[in-house]
């Protein structure tokens, strides 16, 4: 199971310097039909499949000034588990600590008079988490991965804003892949990297609340199990529904989506996440 780099709505907004956060965050996800080129399976064992996954996830975010420039840092673990049910109901679950992941981002360009903001990040994900070639499913992937990114935000009318963003995903190879690669002994997974483009308006009603509208485009991902390509890219179009509420307490966010169209591999028929972030 991957997570991709998804923005909040004002996550491009530069932040304040020397402020530390704690973020928990809930999330949780639906996946059923397995596509393979554009079209269903309906062969076993994809006659019915659903995966669900959830995870908690705790993060830990400071911020700083770099080279006279804002910068922030992260680390997160998450803690869930991955259950197929369905057509797939045979199959073992996971459950465990994932891999962990770490951030650091900077503003080459951030105006808070006009609110304009050009961020770049970069991602590192260490396979930490819970790991079995002898199973499809797992909350660890077996792999370092790297990302990098480009947000830009600046306001349409009024307190429309809109933001666009690109991220680039780099995935290191898993040479223990046995049942999700359809072998009986471990055998070498490789992927090309993953492309996700980010899109929407963000609207600030007032002090509290804030809404946001996203599509995202992720194109690439194809593997290849023993230098065999598997015509596999992933090419998903999905939408994203946010909001988030400021309170003396703190941040709370609450995200809803699903993918709208799919190339390859298991649709994502919900995404749903809830978050509380307070400064300390």
């Amino acid at each position: 199971m991957s997570w991709g780099i998804d923005l909040q709505p004002n996550d491009i907004v530069a932040p304040l310097p020397d402020k530390r956060y704690a973020q928990i965050t809930y999330y949780n996800t639906e996946n059923t039909t397995f596509y393979k080129n554009g079209a269903v399976v309906s062969a076993s064992p994809f006659a019915s499949p659903v995966v669900d996954a959830q995870s908690v996830i705790p993060k830990f975010i400071g911020t700083y000034t770099l080279a006279n420039l804002p910068a922030a840092s992260y680390i997160q673990m998450p803690y869930g588990s991955v259950k197929p049910a369905g057509s797939l109901s045979g199959t073992p679950s996971d459950a465990g600590i994932g891999d962990i992941a770490l951030a650091t981002a900077i503003w080459p360009y951030s105006n808070r008079e006009t609110r304009t903001y050009l961020g770049l990040a970069a991602y590192l994900t260490i396979p930490t988490g819970g790991y079995s070639s002898m199973q499809p499913f797992n909350m660890g992937g077996n792999r370092y991965t790297t990302a990098i990114q480009a947000g830009y935000q600046q306001p349409i009318i009024g307190n429309l804003d809109g933001m666009f963003a690109i991220d680039m995903m780099f995935y290191g190879g898993n040479s223990q892949c046995s049942v999700a690669c359809l072998s009986s002994t471990n055998v070498a997974l490789n992927q090309k990297p993953v492309t996700t483009t980010q899109v929407g308006p963000i609207y600030k009603i007032d002090q509290i609340f804030t809404v946001s509208a996203q599509y995202f485009y992720v194109a690439g991902g194809a593997t290849t199990i023993n230098n065999v390509y598997q015509n596999n890219v992933i090419n998903t179009q999905r939408f994203m529904l946010s909001s988030l509420i400021h309170t003396d307490v703190g941040r709370f966010s609450m995200q809803y989506g699903r993918d709208m169209g799919m190339q390859n591999g298991l649709m994502q028929t919900r995404v749903f996440t809830l978050r509380f972030m307070k400064e300390f």
